[in-house]
């Protein structure tokens, strides 16, 4: 595997190097990263003064498309390939929409399913005049052929804004897909409630795995929470080895936590163990993803 090179190292490198390495980030649109790094002059562009995070080299990647032309946008759209193409076609794509329309199971697609992609894609590049474009890299065939299906509906201004939504998170995937990030500043608390009772679910057992990326999936560790409900060391995840972009998983041993409160529970407890999946994209952000539970329901948001 050829090791990724390091946010640092790539901020480094000359403007020609910076463009050169990123130039695949939008799909055959390499005029986005030649205006990030160079002025009229060729030197070295004032869009790249202040960048310490690929979150920030991202929206100045996403800002340069953002105030580009109406045409620069629509070449871009139309740089992208078609979502449901054949396996025999899948030559003319860049390496990265090939892994990204893999990742999806479009290789596999029933001739049912084909029959229908095909259909829906026709009708609606005939009615955008740009392919259907959607950041493929975590979701199924199933989640692309529903957003076909709803997205069809769209008007052509809210169409070609949605379109370029996907656009730049197919970006931020490949940026976090191509570079290293050192120094990641995100972390992963977590807080539970028992709304049985009116207060926080104190000395509730714990477990989180990380389900992907498949090489760095397993368990984790396992906590209790305090007094408070909350993980009684601080973050779960925290610094450049655990806290990755990936799926992970609570798992909360609700039973054994109101077995332990006296609480009434059924005999075969309603709730027993409740897993919560969830992803973390951003490995500089922070993410409190905490549980509202009681022997009979639960809930969860994305909190702060």
């Amino acid at each position: 595997m050829v090791e990724k090179p390091k946010l640092s190292e790539v901020l480094a490198w000359s403007g020609p190097q910076i463009a050169d390495f990123l130039s695949g980030i939008y799909e055959h649109s390499s005029w986005v990263a030649q205006e990030l790094v160079e002025q009229s002059d060729g030197s070295t562009s004032c869009k790249l003064d202040g960048i310490s995070t690929i979150g920030e080299l991202a929206n100045a990647m996403k800002q340069i498309v953002d105030d580009s032309s109406t045409e620069q946008k629509l070449a871009l759209l139309r740089a992208h390939p078609d979502l449901a193409a054949k396996v025999e076609s899948m030559r003319s794509l860049t390496t990265s929409s090939q892994e990204e329309q893999s990742s999806a199971g479009l290789q596999s697609l029933t001739p049912e399913e084909r029959q229908k992609f095909t259909t829906l894609n026709t009708a609606y590049k005939t009615k955008f005049q740009f392919p259907f474009i959607l950041a493929v890299r975590n979701a199924t065939k199933y989640t692309v052929l529903a957003a076909m299906e709803g997205r069809i509906q769209n008007a052509s201004h809210v169409e070609m804004a949605s379109a370029l939504t996907q656009v730049h998170k197919i970006a931020w995937m490949r940026l976090l897909a191509a570079i290293d990030v050192d120094n990641r500043k995100g972390f992963l608390t977590c807080h539970v409630l028992d709304t049985a009772n009116g207060c926080p679910a104190a000395n509730m057992r714990i477990h989180l795995h990380r389900l992907s990326p498949s090489d760095k999936a397993g368990f984790i560790d396992e906590f209790f929470t305090n007094n408070d409900g909350r993980l009684p060391n601080g973050p779960a995840l925290k610094g450049d080895d655990p806290f990755i972009v990936g799926t992970y998983e609570w798992t909360f041993f609700v039973a054994d936590y109101f077995a332990s409160k006296g609480t009434f529970v059924s005999g075969v407890p309603f709730l027993d163990q409740v897993p919560l999946r969830f992803g973390l994209d951003d490995p500089d952000e922070h993410y409190h993803v905490p549980l509202l539970v009681s022997p009979w329901s639960y809930s969860t948001y994305r909190g702060s």
